[in-house]
């Protein structure tokens, strides 16, 4: 079981990634996301975080280098979505191999370290293929959207 029943994860722990969010978005210029909710309204958890991914407008950054990481965790399903800027620039195993490290983490029923460890592998590869530059703005908020 991936997920607790009662409550995912406590503010102070939202408060501890998103700072870790924010930690990872200094080197570059991609934009990290994460939206958590109980339960999955799609089939598939990609097919929601794609949704939600629109429904938050994450496409519209410069260099279409948003990624949402889309937690269900009544349903105990999870996806990154990576929009085409840095989807087309990494490895075609790059999300799966992604999604791994973060079941690992979820298996033993660390969300929190979990998410933290996740959020800042994927910022240094953003860094690597988006670096951060002085007229970088942060293009979305830096949050936990809940739904």
């Amino acid at each position: 079981m991936f997920f607790k029943k009662d409550s995912f994860l406590s503010t102070e722990q939202k408060e501890r990634i998103v700072n870790t969010i924010r930690e990872a978005e200094l080197q570059t210029s991609g934009e990290i996301r994460i939206h958590i909710e109980s339960s999955c309204t799609a089939k598939e958890p990609i097919n929601r975080a794609i949704e939600v991914f629109n429904k938050q407008k994450m496409y519209d950054t410069k260099d279409k280098n948003g990624i949402l990481i889309y937690i269900a965790h009544g349903d105990r399903k999870f996806a990154i979505y990576g929009d085409k800027g840095i989807h087309a620039q990494v490895p075609e195993n790059y999300w799966s191999d992604t999604l791994a490290v973060l079941a690992d983490y979820f298996k033993r029923a660390q969300y929190e370290e979990g998410l933290c460890a996740v959020v800042l592998q994927i910022g240094d590869k953003l860094k690597q293929l988006f670096p951060y530059s002085a007229n970088d703005k942060n293009e979305l908020p830096n949050e936990i959207s809940e739904g």
